[in-house]
């Protein structure tokens, strides 16, 4: 078995040096290349309005809206609103604090000046 090692050792040691004279040197040094630059900067000024749009369209569904509701004008509820915190009338005609679910599609109406 250590006959069969050495052969491929042999082998290989042939190869990788009849390779190295073959391998043509593809790195140079590591200096700047001012056309790649030049190059690179002209496309950005050509393509700035696709890098506009890439910054200002994620931004455009970020926002939230904000509907002014002129006072003691009635809102429909989109939603229906968990535990809200209600004034009710008891028996006898208190009022008195509670929590209820509020559906979706009520109504919600500010009291009267009455």
């Amino acid at each position: 078995m250590s006959w069969l090692t050495a052969m491929v050792t042999v082998i290989l040691n042939v190869l990788l040096k009849w390779g190295e004279k073959r391998s043509k040197p593809s790195c140079e040094d590591g200096s700047p290349d001012k056309d790649t630059a030049k190059k690179l900067r002209n496309k950005i000024k050509d393509h700035w309005f696709c890098f506009l749009i890439l910054l200002v369209v994620p931004l455009a569904g970020c926002s939230t809206r904000t509907v002014y509701v002129p006072a003691g004008a009635p809102v429909r509820l989109r939603e229906t609103i968990k535990n809200a915190k209600v004034w009710v009338k008891d028996k006898q005609g208190e009022t008195v604090a509670g929590k209820m679910d509020l559906p979706e599609g009520w109504y919600c109406l500010p009291l009267s000046e009455d």
